[in-house]
């Protein structure tokens, strides 16, 4: 093996890398919601969890990444460490999935229909369907279906160049003494953990493996302790991923090494015992690419079939190892671990977004209430409730930065927009609800009461403005297009309410009904409210740009008020309920 050969080998494993990183962030992306339904199904039931783990990890390509997701769920507060361990089991099992699509380079046969599975054949076809879906096609679920296709190819071209680059090997002396020192197991077992550790991907050590397989110096003897090793190397990402996390993120990532650790030497025992006392013909024999998809397969179905009855014992293990902190622990608002998935990182800023949206709205409704029944308590609470907004929008507002740039679809791009909108004008609701807090604060203070018709009036204007409060939150909550469509024509009426409370106010002050003092404070109640009504129509608005993928502000309001015939209908009736 000459200096172009280990070129064509580095090379053949960068494009091996990348066409799997490649391949694994679209189809991910491509699955999108699905993929965000497969984890919502994570259940205390082991069976649901363990199949979670694995059908996730067989779209992402990714034992690694689905790990270090979980990892960012449990630190996130999302998952218990029960949950966690049954998906991290499936995990291993999804991710031999990757050592099938590359053993079938190794199919022989001079039939035409067979030859025709092998990739060298169906890769160029796939690869140029792949760029024409890319280059051309404007939709981006398209595009990412060529980037899959494209990413698969170049896995392929990858694992084409390597088997070439290393067929020099076949027949060099000193490479054929090389592996039988690995059919010492403990050997092999460390040179696995030691490769996988350092590319951090047990789906391209096992790749490299069949790539070395294909020279035909490999036995089984050798690649079977190889591959309990490699189980034990891709530990390492998580381990990493954890550094930093909550107590309980670390086990999860501690039950993902001692699973493989476990697993590995237990069947490492079993391996060695059938070696010493049966010394079966086919561990001398040339390992296939097939042969160690299967056994690769069938080691982490054993592992998990061992394991899996034992997984409350693993957590109790765990927790006895870290035990519980003496200081309690905040759980992560949102976890950094999760962008490597855009829709799961979409789904925790929701989450997260969601408590922003409900502290706001029972920070104004209690404001609203504070302006008659003025209490202490209740005070406190609006201004903690503003305090926390403004952490909210700074800490969602900076993740979705984070999150816009990286490769987003054209509905997970609208979606973060919409949001990115969204924590603007809960955090400026939250802002109006400590405005009037201190509007009822400055009554109090000055010992100023409103007269009984301005009592009346705040009382209408107050229901008309928690009923759109209600309305936003609920179109936001549950995209709830009714609702949003709703929102508009009653913040007209607010709008036009507002006037007609601000011009009956003048006549109160004319005719000396009421006190300067108390004018000055109804008008800035009267602004606060309006103001509140606009926060409202800017969320709804939000809403429904979302639904129709149009994110220009207040277009979709319009075209409610110039063409929508319920749109009158609408108006009319909370002009009825609230001006007459």
């Amino acid at each position: 093996m000459d200096l172009f050969d280990v070129l064509n080998l580095i090379g053949g494993l960068s494009l091996f890398l990348f066409g799997m990183t490649l391949m694994g962030q679209a189809l991910e992306r491509r699955a999108g919601n699905r993929l965000k339904a497969l984890l919502g199904r994570m259940t205390t039931n082991r069976l649901t969890g363990l199949l979670t783990g694995l059908g996730v990890t067989a779209i992402i390509q990714s034992s690694s990444a689905t790990t270090v997701m979980v990892v960012g769920f449990v630190n996130s507060g999302l998952m218990t460490l029960k949950q966690s361990i049954n998906v991290i089991m499936g995990a291993n099992i999804g991710t031999t999935v990757t050592a099938w699509i590359l053993s079938l380079a190794g199919i022989e046969s001079s039939n035409v229909f067979v030859k025709l599975l092998k990739p060298s054949s169906f890769t160029p076809i796939l690869a140029l369907l792949g760029i024409i879906f890319f280059m051309v096609s404007q939709n981006s679920k398209r595009k990412d279906t060529g980037l899959i296709l494209l990413g698969f190819a170049t896995l392929m071209y990858g694992m084409d160049t390597m088997s070439g680059a290393v067929s020099a090997l076949r027949n060099d002396p000193s490479f054929q003494q090389m592996f039988p020192a690995f059919t010492n197991p403990v050997l092999g077992v460390i040179a696995g953990a030691v490769l996988t550790a350092i590319i951090q991907s047990s789906s391209a050590s096992v790749g490299i493996l069949q790539a070395l397989a294909s020279t035909g110096a490999v036995s089984y003897g050798a690649a079977i302790p190889i591959i309990m090793g490699q189980n034990i190397g891709t530990c390492i990402t998580a381990m990493l991923s954890s550094i930093g996390t909550t107590r309980n993120a670390k086990r999860a990532a501690l039950v993902h090494f001692a699973f493989n650790l476990i697993g590995a030497a237990v069947w490492l025992t079993v391996f060695w015992l059938v070696k010493t006392i049966f010394a079966p013909v086919f561990l001398a024999q040339a390992a296939s690419l097939v042969g160690i998809a299967v056994f690769h397969s069938v080691f982490n179905i054993l592992c998990t079939l061992l394991l899996l009855p034992f997984s409350q014992a693993l957590e109790h293990m765990v927790c006895r190892i870290l035990p519980d902190a003496k200081a309690p622990e905040r759980e992560k608002e949102l976890d950094e671990r999760l962008l490597a998935s855009s829709a799961l990182a979409l789904g925790r800023c929701k989450q997260v977004l969601d408590l922003m949206a409900e502290t706001a709205v029972a920070a104004l409704k209690d404001s609203l209430e504070n302006v008659i029944h003025y209490e202490e308590d209740r005070a406190e609470n609006i201004r903690k409730a503003e305090d926390e907004t403004d952490h909210l929008e700074d800490v969602i507002g900076t993740y979705l930065l984070k999150l816009t740039s990286r490769h987003l679809s054209e509905e997970e791009s609208a979606r973060a927009t919409e949001y990115m909108k969204m924590i603007g004008d809960y955090e400026r609701i939250a802002d109006h609800a400590v405005n009037i807090l201190e509007s009822s604060e400055e009554m109090k203070s000055k010992n100023v009461t409103l007269s009984e018709n301005a009592a009346h009036e705040y009382s209408v204007i107050c229901k008309a403005v928690t009923e759109i409060l209600d309305l936003s939150y609920q179109a936001f909550l549950k995209d709830d297009l009714h609702s949003a469509r709703m929102t508009e024509s009653l913040e007209q009426v607010i709008d036009k309410l507002k006037e007609e409370l601000r011009t009956r106010h003048f006549v109160r002050l004319q005719n000396r009904e009421c006190s300067v003092a108390a004018g000055f404070i109804w008008s800035d109640l009267l602004t606060n409210l309006e103001r509140v009504s606009d926060h409202c129509s800017n969320i709804s608005g939000c809403v429904l740009d979302t639904a129709d993928r149009n994110m220009n502000m207040h277009e979709n309001q319009r075209i409610i008020r110039d063409s929508k015939e319920d749109y009158e209908q609408q108006y009319n009736m909370y002009l009825a309920k609230y001006c007459s």
